[in-house]
């Protein structure tokens, strides 16, 4: 039985990936700063699989040790999918608080490659490491600029550790928008009900996971395109 460690999975794109992953017959280690909405995903899994959920922050070191533990001794598949908005609104960089945009890059860039560095002599050929990234990467919006330098950052991160490890698969993958907590806190007050649900990026994380694709960055939705044609 195959190991995934999935961050980020108390709610939104990472329950959703975790729900369709057990679905397959993976083992689960999953963690989220709110320990409630964690517990419950826990229990709903927990009815189809084997799932260990250690509530916590990847950007502390202590709870990083204890999710690559947890995942025993190879890890098949590590999705880095935790991620902080910053400031909503969010403010222009000209306006961003320093402190904040530490935060940002912190759990969005600095904690998946410490987690990453952990988890890489578990991580056998041919495994796969997924960071979840953001069209703010490479695209320029207003407002945009903490989340998107940082989701930015974590890109090339994922590139040079795709030429680093040759053997292994190392994706950066964009999931387009999606009708989240998080894309809501990125437009407050706004009505985003016409924005997809996660579990319609999923699919494409799926084809990802189980084919063999070179390691790069790749739109969800794309790769579900591939898979049908």
């Amino acid at each position: 039985m195959p190991t995934a460690l999935i961050t980020g999975a108390s709610r939104g794109l990472g329950r959703a990936l975790a729900r369709a992953l057990i679905r397959d017959d993976w083992k689960l280690v999953i963690d989220a700063r709110g320990a409630a909405d964690l517990e419950a995903v826990a229990r709903e899994l927990g009815q189809l699989g084997d799932v260990t959920a250690l509530p916590g922050d990847v950007s502390d070191p202590e709870h990083r040790r204890a999710l690559v533990a947890a995942a025993g001794d190879q890890l098949d598949l590590l999705v880095n999918n935790a991620s902080a908005l910053g400031p909503s609104p969010q403010p222009p960089l000209a306006l961003y608080p320093p402190s904040e945009l530490q935060r940002v890059f912190r759990i969005n860039v600095l904690a998946p490659v410490a987690l990453i560095q952990l988890a890489l002599p578990k991580i056998p050929a041919g495994g796969a490491i997924i960071n979840v990234t953001s069209d703010a990467a490479v695209e320029a919006y207003e407002g945009w600029g903490g989340y998107g330098s940082a989701k930015a950052a974590l890109e090339q991160v994922s590139a040079v550790l795709g030429a680093e490890h040759p053997d292994l698969r190392v994706y950066a993958v964009d999931p387009g928008d999606m009708n989240t907590r998080m894309h809501q806190e990125a437009f407050p007050g706004e009505d985003i009900s016409d924005r997809p649900p996660p579990e319609e990026s999923v699919p494409g994380f799926i084809a990802l996971i189980g084919g063999t694709l070179p390691s790069g960055r790749y739109r969800s939705h794309d790769l579900v395109e591939v898979e049908a044609a």
